[in-house]
């Protein structure tokens, strides 16, 4: 049977709002909750932004949002059904869209664990520092590595879900294989449809970053942290809430940062 390569989800944004609805803006409203609670201004950077729903949110709110992806395909979607931020490809490995231009910037689910080097870490954190002004934030959510590589290999046995879309019926088989040597989380998943498409075969990968690692790396790009927490937040269970106060363990399977520019070097 032919398989071919790629990223189902990335490529048919459509099938990744229908495979993960967030009807209730959840990330984007525990993002705007971390901007007020520590004072951000209303400029925006929305990293990893994919199909525009949080980034739309944060523009409902108030802010002035510029949305930036590496898929085009996600960005042409987020013009399109979610209007009002500016949307723009680039890298967040390193990127320039303007310096000392934002008072935050925010990157959701994952999206900074797409940094698979200590190289590609520090372009990130290094673009991110000349994005900012003196005093910007950063706000990040995504896995925690202390989670992942204090723990056995994840479960053998491949997890298998399906969702429905259109009249279609979509079937994911997900393994996940701890890279202990470069830090890296990874996943091999298999999806089939039964409208008789060509099934496909995605492999992706995420750093797995100590929370005291990552305050490292903050700091000698001149960062400050004021949180970082396993919960809650918006991918939790429980999930966040509003009027929440930010948490003081970092046990849990995800990681929320919080982290300030330093006004002076």
């Amino acid at each position: 049977m032919n398989r071919r390569t790629g990223n189902l989800l990335t490529d048919r944004p459509e099938l990744y709002e229908a495979r993960f609805p967030d009807p209730g803006r959840l990330a984007g409203r525990w993002a705007e909750d971390c901007l007020r609670r520590y004072a951000a201004g209303p400029a925006v950077l929305d990293l990893g932004c994919g199909t525009g729903r949080d980034a739309a949110h944060l523009h409902g709110a108030g802010r002035r949002v510029t949305a930036a992806d590496l898929s085009g395909s996600m960005l042409a979607h987020a013009r399109l059904h979610h209007p009002g931020p500016a949307y723009v490809r680039a890298d967040l490995t390193g990127f320039d869209l303007g310096r000392r231009a934002f008072d935050a910037v925010v990157c959701l689910d994952s999206s900074l664990l797409y940094c698979h080097t200590n190289e590609q870490l520090d372009g990130f954190l290094a673009s991110c520092r000349d994005a900012l002004v003196p005093g910007g934030l950063l706000v990040a959510e995504m896995r925690n590595g202390a989670y992942f590589l204090g723990r056995e290999e994840p479960p053998a046995a491949p997890a298998v879900s399906r969702f429905t879309w259109h009249g279609t019926t979509y079937r994911s088989t997900t393994a996940l294989r701890l890279d202990r040597t470069a830090q890296l989380l990874r996943r091999t998943r298999h999806w089939a449809a039964d409208d008789g498409g060509e099934p496909v075969e995605e492999r992706t990968a995420w750093r797995l970053l100590f929370p005291q690692e990552l305050r490292h790396f903050l700091t000698a790009h001149g960062f400050a942290v004021l949180a970082l927490h396993d919960g809650p937040g918006p991918r939790t269970e429980p999930p966040w809430r509003p009027g929440a106060a930010p948490g003081t363990t970092a046990d849990g399977d995800r990681l929320h940062l919080v982290a300030r520019l330093r006004t002076t070097p």
